[in-house]
């Protein structure tokens, strides 16, 4: 199922109770809000152009950020904020 959203789209493409696979259309520049998944894992794979994924760790101050390039692929574990960018 694809949602509009006003960041771009995105599309599960796989999903349990523990791990959610979206592709994501992004329009440059915009990010989506922070939030977290009190259960399940996010994974993040790009296809092309780049994306930004911000963790904020347990004290709330630091922040994380990995960059992302096309092939490349990181998760983030749940009950931790996190945030994409591209």
């Amino acid at each position: 199922m694809k949602s509009g959203k006003i960041w771009g789209k995105t599309e599960n493409v796989f999903s349990n109770g523990v791990l959610e696979f979206h592709r994501i259309e992004f329009n440059k520049g915009f990010k989506c809000s922070e939030h977290e998944h009190q259960f399940k894992w996010n994974g993040f794979f790009v296809e092309s152009g780049t994306m930004i994924i911000r963790v904020w760790q347990d004290d709330q101050e630091l922040i994380d950020e990995t960059i992302l390039k096309a092939g490349d692929f990181t998760m983030v574990k749940p009950g931790k904020y996190h945030q994409f960018e591209g």
